[in-house]
């Protein structure tokens, strides 16, 4: 395929069909969908590992490539979910009548044709796809390479359905994965409403320096949590470790520790056993160096300015040693991404000063970041996590797969 340009007209047109979808259409809909893809759960295992078998054992993207029976089977369970929620367009924001008799209201409607451009998270296809149906949208998947099979196949299975419902099947397209077509996708501001990367830090900065078309950004996540000098540390432990070495390959996983002085010893001798035990791989400042050394972690490593703001996605953080509150919330200020950041504290002053200066998307108090989700928050699946202020911030779901519309009626008012 040397242009796009059909795929992009064809998208475009389709969104007439998924206007015409009720909304109990789309329910029905996506709870087939769901069917068919755990259904189909052999053969989507099959042609992931077809894409497995092309990237390195050590790639840390790996795990967010691999689809096996308990994801697919989440999968299918979060369309339900999807399905289950009220759907966000149509709904009246406003209603007034002006002196001069004219009626005027707002309402939600749909965005209109929605591209993601993704890496490696064949997840996403699902996701996105459900989002956009469920919310009255078109939507172009550009997922890369490293998942080229089993996106086809999954976007096979959800034209099937479309099919099914007699549907037009480009309401989901997948878009060529090779890199001479981002240009045209981040051009194609007649045919696109909207753009919205999801994966590297990088991807998301040439996406946003380079396109024509509207960009809501799914950021990075450079994660850090503060372990203050009241925090119950046995807590704080579990929760640090949890936060990094549950699934390190993703945007909400652990990538700073930040801890008080006064009991930085105390709970790097709790902690070190725990994340050692995984081989995480620490960049220690100078302070936590010498407390690690001394306790002959065996994966140090003295840290340079690189290492902090850094987002590792692997079994590896870094370690900050810091004096006091004000000290850890310049650190955040400087090196966050506005992704996730929690405190570990029994200080109740301490913990609404942190939750309130802290410019985050999802800020935490004894917990650990990686239930930042869509579908954890209650929100049945998610685009990416928004680091930015307009339009969505946090999760990016359901709810903000719309734009508003002003309807007037009168009766021959003139101004």
């Amino acid at each position: 395929m040397e242009s796009i340009q059909e795929q992009l007209i064809n998208a475009r047109q389709a969104q007439k069909s998924i206007a015409s979808l009720k909304d109990e259409e789309k329910q029905r809909f996506l709870i087939r969908l769901a069917e068919v893809i755990a259904d189909q759960s052999g053969e989507i295992i099959s042609q992931n590992l077809k894409d497995l078998e092309r990237m390195p054992a050590a790639d840390p993207k790996r795990d967010r490539l691999v689809l096996n029976e308990a994801r697919i089977a989440e999968l299918s369970k979060s369309l339900a979910d999807v399905a289950g929620l009220p759907d966000p367009t149509q709904q009246l924001i406003s209603e007034n009548t002006l002196e001069n008799g004219l009626f005027i209201q707002k309402k939600t409607v749909p965005l209109g044709v929605v591209a993601v451009i993704y890496e490696s998270r064949p997840n996403v296809t699902i996701d996105v796809a459900a989002l956009c149906i469920r919310s009255g949208n078109v939507c172009l998947l550009r997922g890369g390479q490293d998942a080229y099979f089993t996106n086809l196949f999954i976007v096979s299975l959800i034209q099937q359905v479309l099919k099914e419902f007699d549907l037009d099947v480009n309401i989901v397209q997948q878009l060529p994965a090779d890199r001479k077509y981002i240009a045209d996708i981040l051009k194609a501001e007649k045919y696109i409403d909207v753009i919205i990367p999801r994966g590297s830090n990088e991807l998301i900065e040439f996406v946003r320096k380079n396109a024509l078309v509207p960009v809501i950004e799914t950021g990075a996540g450079v994660c850090h949590t503060y372990v203050e000098r009241t925090a119950n540390l046995p807590l704080a432990t579990d929760v640090v470790v949890n936060a990094k070495v549950s699934r390190p390959s993703v945007c909400n996983a652990l990538d700073t520790v930040i801890v008080d002085r006064q009991i930085a010893s105390e709970f790097l001798m709790l902690a070190a056993p725990k994340l050692s035990s995984y081989q995480v791989e620490i960049f220690a400042d100078e302070t936590a160096y010498g407390i690690l050394k001394g306790l002959d972690y065996p994966f140090l490593q003295s840290a340079t300015a690189e290492d902090f703001g850094r987002e590792f996605l692997d079994f590896k953080c870094s370690v900050k040693v810091v004096d006091d509150i004000d000290e850890a919330l310049a650190h955040i200020a400087e090196y966050s991404s506005k992704h996730s950041e929690a405190i570990i504290t029994e200080d109740a002053t301490k913990s609404e000063l942190f939750l309130n200066q802290v410019d985050a998307a999802v800020v935490y108090l004894n917990a650990s970041t990686r239930f930042t989700d869509g579908q954890v928050f209650g929100l049945g699946a998610e685009i990416g996590i928004s680091t930015q202020k307009l339009h969505a911030r946090g999760p990016f779901a359901l709810e903000k797969l719309v734009t508003e519309k002003w309807i007037v009626k009168g009766k021959g008012q003139i101004r």
